[in-house]
């Protein structure tokens, strides 16, 4: 029988804690002379995935998706959420005690500034709010003759009696087989950029590029080997590591101490008045590092230097070893999920299946290979009009039965030496004329992307509209971005690179991207077809530009049955007959015997 370690599928939601947690808020502001607060799903490393003891938001609303934002005022309380959750949310949340707001009709901003009352006094916890967004707040602020108040301490701290302590797992290396570069070298090539920007120092909070620089991987948080702490990164001299030390073992100090000074959360605040007293110009990330660092950096003298973190860039940018497991690690998830799919083909059909069920399995195949550390994220295991929610997470009380229509399944696994993140839409018995015509336009579109050629420079927001324009020809299109950046044993949504209206990063060979077109018809059915890509250079005889262009990673079949073939042009039917043919020539030979003849099968010619 089939199990999940890595995820649970219980429901943490309870919208009836909503109201009595929220007056018990409003008492808590009133004793502090508070009229207001405003409160982000967030840390103080502005994580995707956090700690339980940074839960606040999903504590005080029972909203649990991986974005919002709430706004708490005497009479009124909003929750800001984006296109993804706005069903979830209204189902999540006590709607007598918060409104939930989509954050594409209002800013939290402009809706502060259009209900609170002037005079009135709003309080925030500047250690997870960013510097980019308090400013924005202290602008609509002004303009409603309201007060912000930074405070020490969140209030909703005060009330949370059974709040989680914060996250102490191991720290451990990440072996330089698999990172392709020693600590050392990368903070060589930091000083270098650091120099090159006429920066002093850099303020490190964002965890993921901690664990890159130092070649280490933890446990702080669920679906990502993040080890929580900062650093402070001079141009010249060694770095400080500033994290719980309580995570290292002797061994771990030790060849940490060889490249920078350890510090302990509570020194962070000295360190930065140090550098103000030195008058030192500091690179912070403004949209990523929150108030309280840098206000206690001004403050105490220091000039900031608004801009990236710049190993974001460096970090994106993956060099051979990454590659090479990258690779590796496709092809082990590959058999995985050949090997699941081969199982959803010949168990479907006797319709016992249901979505906890297959996320189970799909667990219990990737943990056979020997090598999974985690899942990526909570699998997205949708069927009929649940995959319409493009981020829909199945609990008992939501888990759907496999039907006649469309099963969606959006995985991916942490490996040592990779991290996946794979889309597959799966015909369940039939599916109707307009199924397969919209699955067969989302698969022009991922096509599209794939075979994409571009010149050096380009970015990710000049290629999303190749994946919208055979949705767009008749009227549809979909309502998040084309692809995300994916990181080497680290986060499945890495930036700064992506392919999506927003996506304003160059693209460079090494970086690596989800390809993800989909279509979403409300409560009818799904679809999402998703393989990630390698950004290459491409040789083009007689080219007068440096060109660029994706190699494919991913390798699992897509689903033939629910192709509309009449639509597909020549040059695409090839391309998907090649894709298929590579396929079962690199998947098949690792697969047993049936798992190896129903990959044939579905990997043949259209």
């Amino acid at each position: 029988m089939f199990e999940a370690k890595f995820q649970s599928f219980d429901e943490t939601a309870d919208p009836s804690q909503g109201a009595p947690r929220l007056a018990a808020l409003r008492a808590e502001l009133r004793s502090r002379r508070l009229d207001g607060f405003l409160l982000p799903r967030a840390d103080e490393h502005q994580n995707e995935y956090l700690p339980p003891s940074a839960e606040r938001l999903a504590w005080l609303t029972g909203f649990t998706g991986s974005f919002g934002f709430v706004i708490v005022l005497p009479t009124k309380a909003a929750l800001f959420v984006d296109g993804r959750y706005a069903v979830q949310a209204r189902t999540q949340v006590d709607m007598t005690a918060f409104t939930p707001v989509n954050i594409s009709d209002e800013t939290p901003s402009d809706w502060l500034k259009a209900n609170a009352e002037r005079g009135q006094r709003i309080g925030y916890d500047p250690e997870i709010h960013t510097l980019e967004g308090i400013e924005r707040f202290e602008a609509a602020a002004k303009a409603a003759g309201l007060t912000l108040i930074a405070l020490d301490g969140n209030p909703v701290d005060a009330l949370w009696t059974d709040r989680p302590a914060p996250p102490l797992a191991p720290v451990v290396p990440h072996d330089e087989a698999f990172a392709g570069e020693s600590a050392a070298s990368k903070l060589d090539r930091l000083r270098a950029e650091l120099a090159k920007a006429k920066a002093d120092a850099l303020l490190v909070t964002d965890a993921h590029c901690l664990a890159w620089l130092f070649n280490i991987r933890g446990g702080d948080v669920a679906h990502t080997p993040l080890p929580l702490g900062f650093a402070i990164v001079p141009a010249a001299g060694r770095p400080d590591l500033i994290l719980d030390c309580r995570k290292l073992s002797n061994a771990v100090r030790a060849a940490l101490s060889e490249t920078a000074s350890l510090a302990e959360p509570h020194d962070l605040d000295s360190a930065l008045q140090a550098l103000g007293a030195q008058r030192k110009t500091v690179r912070l990330d403004p949209s990523g590092s929150a108030a309280a660092y840098a206000r206690t950096l001004e403050k105490a003298g220091a000039t900031l230097q608004r801009g990236p973190d710049p190993i974001a860039r460096l970090k994106a940018v993956k060099n051979a070893a990454e590659i090479a497991g990258a690779r590796a690690a496709q092809t082990r998830d590959a058999v995985a999920l050949c090997r699941f799919l081969a199982w959803l083909d010949a168990e479907a059909p006797k319709g016992a299946l249901d979505e906890i069920g297959c996320a189970e399995a799909l667990e219990s195949f990737r943990r056979e290979t020997g090598a999974l550390k985690d899942v990526s994220f909570p699998s997205i295991s949708a069927a009929g009009p649940n995959a319409a929610l493009p981020h829909y997470r199945v609990t008992r009380a939501s888990n759907r039965r496999l039907e006649t229509g469309f099963y969606l399944i959006d995985s991916g696994a942490q490996y040592q030496d990779g991290t996946t993140d794979v889309t597959r839409t799966v015909v369940i018995g039939e599916a109707s004329a307009e199924m397969r015509d919209r699955f067969t336009r989302v698969l022009q579109g991922h096509i599209a992307i794939a075979t994409a050629v571009f010149p050096k420079g380009v970015s990710g927001a000049q290629l999303d509209a190749f994946a919208r324009r055979p949705l767009w020809d008749i009227g549809t299109d979909f309502d998040h971005g084309t692809g995300h950046g994916v990181g080497s044993y680290l986060s499945v949504h890495e930036g700064p690179q992506r392919i999506s209206k927003l996506g304003t990063a160059t693209l460079e060979p090494g970086m690596i991207l989800s390809n993800e077109p989909g279509y979403y018809r409300e409560g009818h059915f799904g679809i999402r077809t998703e393989n990630l890509l390698l950004v290459e250079t491409r040789d083009i005889p007689g080219a007068e530009r440096e060109m660029r262009g994706f190699e494919t990673l991913t390798l699992a079949p897509i689903d033939r049955r629910a192709i509309e073939t009449d639509l597909l042009s020549k040059a695409e039917r090839a391309w998907l007959d090649a894709y298929h043919a590579r396929v079962a020539a690199e998947i098949g030979p690792l697969l047993d015997a049936g798992a190896r003849a129903w990959l044939a099968a579905a990997c043949a010619p259209l």
